[in-house]
């Protein structure tokens, strides 16, 4: 249940309906836009009476919601969230490029990539310490080690970090990692998603391989439900019956979860694609289309690589990439952007 307040509300009234909701057990989320107060109810609103509440005088309106994600729902926040990682910013009309390896090597490897993508414009350096793999013969990253030279490689760029959490014993490892990122796999890992809820940082969930937009922002409401509103979500290719790319780049999702949500979309085109030819149309579709940023694998000899080589980008093809994608969110903004 929403409660829409009107513009100038009496603050004494407002903290009596408060008190009364929260004696029913209800919590409640509040929402100041521009131009109203927004009540988000969560709890269990069916023994509410909506017409006492319409008719209390600091109230505009009132109105049921019928989706089961309540923080995550536009209709509680109408404003698009922005979130603010160090002096990058995620939303709020900016184009945010995450850039570097899929796995972390070494720290000479991890350095020399964020060097390179931090000049050609990426404000964000991804890479994976800890690798979910298909097969368990596979690269399954550095570990604790990787963590610290993706830490080294912000201290020499200033770039923020952001990599994935697989489980929950590895929380304490990611302290000082600036985004948790939670991969396709662990999408509905619920008690994962309920640790990352009660961390004071950003959270990335990516979209899992044949998840809806509702299972994926219920995902991101487990997360929210915890205290945690600092939740990013990354469409990285659903899996359909083609096999000629490694899964379906859904790029509807952006305008439709620009409906449904207030929180900010990243796009990974280098999983979608697992092709590195394909990144370059991928991304430029998605900023077309509205993405706050992008997610793009950057790797110094693709040939060699441990993990998604096939789908990395060189430095040297990633940075004219970069700059057309910062010149189309520029030319799309308009005049006045």
């Amino acid at each position: 249940m929403i409660v829409v307040l009107k513009h100038n509300h009496n603050q004494e009234q407002l903290e009596g309906l408060v008190s009364w909701l929260q004696e029913k057990g209800i919590a409640i989320h509040t929402s100041i836009g521009e131009a109203n107060t927004i009540l988000g109810l969560v709890g269990d609103t069916s023994k509410l009476d909506i017409d006492l509440i319409a008719a209390l005088d600091i109230v505009e309106d009132v109105k049921r919601v019928q989706e089961p994600y309540k923080n995550a729902n536009r209709k509680f926040h109408p404003e698009d969230t922005v979130i603010q990682v160090g002096d990058t910013q995620i939303g709020g009309g900016t184009l945010t490029i995450m850039a570097g390896p899929c796995s972390v090597e070494s720290e000479e490897q991890v350095v020399a990539i964020a060097k390179a993508v931090k000049a050609s414009g990426a404000t964000m350096l991804r890479g994976g310490a800890f690798k979910p793999r298909t097969s368990p013969y596979a690269f399954q990253g550095l570990g604790e080690k990787g963590l610290e030279y993706l830490k080294a490689a912000r201290a020499e760029t200033g770039l923020p970090i952001v990599t994935e959490l697989m489980d929950v014993t590895q929380l304490p490892l990611f302290k000082d990692v600036d985004v948790i990122q939670i991969g396709a796999r662990n999408m509905q890992n619920f008690d994962l998603l309920k640790a990352v809820g009660h961390q004071d940082k950003p959270v990335m969930i990516k979209r899992g391989m044949s998840a809806s937009y509702e299972e994926w922002l219920m995902s991101a409401e487990y997360v929210m439900a915890g205290g945690n509103e600092k939740v990013i979500l990354c469409e990285r290719g659903i899996r359909t019956f083609e096999s000629y790319t490694r899964n379906t780049l859904d790029l509807a999702a952006i305008p439709v979860l620009r409906k449904l949500t207030h929180l900010p979309i990243i796009v990974d085109p280098s999983h979608a694609a697992g092709k590195y030819w394909l990144v370059e149309p991928l991304a430029m579709g998605a900023v077309a289309t509205g993405a706050d940023g992008l997610q793009i694998e950057v790797h110094n000899d693709p040939a060699h690589a441990l993990c998604d080589g096939p789908q990395s980008l060189k430095p040297e093809a990633f940075d004219p990439l970069a700059r057309k994608l910062l010149a189309l969110h520029s030319w799309m903004k308009g005049p006045e952007g």
